[in-house]
């Protein structure tokens, strides 16, 4: 079974790799007030799926933290 999952990340590495050199082409990305970025396209779309992974964690930080006061209180309940 250990050998199936790696061997599905290799493929999954060596795609997106692939995918990385077909997309080596300069692109402009246009900010307002006339800033603009040029940079590789996949240098883009990895920078805007980090940015966007990180805004997701950033947003289920309220949630797990609350959970997990949640969690603390029940172990007190059940320690009394």
């Amino acid at each position: 079974m250990r050998c199936i999952l790696w061997g599905c990340r290799l493929f999954i590495f060596l795609f997106l790799l692939a995918f990385a050199l077909k997309n080596t082409d300069p692109v402009s990305v246009r900010f307002f007030f006339d800033a603009a970025w040029q940079a590789p396209l996949i240098i883009i779309v990895l920078a805007f799926f980090a940015g966007g992974a990180a805004l997701g964690v950033l947003s289920l930080l309220g949630t797990v933290f609350g959970l997990r006061r949640e969690i603390s209180r029940l172990k007190r309940d059940v320690k009394q």
